[in-house]
């Protein structure tokens, strides 16, 4: 579809079934529209009322991290064979932690692991980003202040964990979310293959039909405890499979119908 003259938001966003991207061009961070070769330069963030401008290529800009969340919540044991694998019993509701901005690393970026920390794991993950201001929705409300979905991995220091025996530091470090490599506005959550490769070796792979509870639950239930705000990211689980991964090594998540995001590790 042909995107020109002044938006309105979100709700032309989504009719120009385009990818929302953030990119550095020229030098300077800016949001665009993406197809398959190239991004429409949007004069503001795709949250607010914005005018086209310049169509680059594609190859010719650096992706970044494509929204900049006030908050990262996510969501612990939501696959039913990732409870099995963790020895967990199935939640009666979900189980939600937060990764703090800090912690978001875009597609392309390197993986630091953390001095003192001796094990990373990956965990691939489906990402929804949110476009409207979302307070106490049902999960059919939920649908539409949805923007779209993009890969996740929800790194973690696993030592760190057991340490704890809670998630918030092993989660937490600078870096330890990365995602994109864009927003995939034209897609439905509820049934995508979901995978994970560790140096082209595939580590996980799963689908959004094993989650315990769906993209539309979560941000519902989420929605009763906090607002979420355009932009947010819900991590909505990992699959089963997860497992460390090292310096030198290339990790992926792949997920249908989005794309790949890649990171080395550091």
């Amino acid at each position: 579809m042909e995107v020109s003259g002044r938006m309105d938001g979100i709700d032309r966003v989504l009719e120009s079934r385009m990818r929302i991207v953030r990119i550095l061009h020229d030098g300077d961070c800016r949001y665009g529209l993406a197809d398959d070769t190239t991004v429409t330069l949007i004069s503001d963030e795709p949250f607010a009322a914005w005018e086209t401008e310049d169509v680059v290529p594609l190859s010719s800009v650096q992706l970044l991290p494509p929204v900049v969340p006030t908050k990262i919540v996510c969501a612990g044991i939501n696959y039913m064979a990732h409870a099995q694998e963790m020895g967990h019993e199935l939640p009666t509701e979900p189980v939600i932690f937060l990764k703090p901005p800090t912690a978001i690393n875009g597609p392309g970026a390197d993986i630091t692991v953390p001095r003192g920390v001796n094990r990373i794991d990956y965990e691939a993950e489906l990402a929804v980003v949110i476009g409207r201001r979302t307070h106490g929705v049902s999960p059919e409300e939920a649908r539409a202040n949805i923007v779209g979905f993009t890969c996740a991995n929800d790194v973690t220091a696993r030592d760190i964990q057991k340490i704890d025996g809670q998630w918030t530091r092993a989660k937490g470090f600078d870096g330890f979310c990365p995602v994109g490599p864009w927003v995939e506005t034209d897609l439905d959550p509820t049934n995508l293959a979901i995978q994970s490769f560790v140096d082209g070796q595939l580590r996980q792979s799963s689908n959004t039909a094993d989650m315990i509870f769906d993209v539309y639950q979560l941000v519902s239930f989420i929605s009763g405890v906090m607002t979420l705000v355009p932009g947010d990211i819900v991590l909505t689980g990992t699959p089963s499979g997860i497992g460390p991964m090292k310096p030198g090594q290339t990790v992926e998540v792949r997920i249908e119908g989005v794309g790949s995001l890649i990171n080395n590790v550091v």
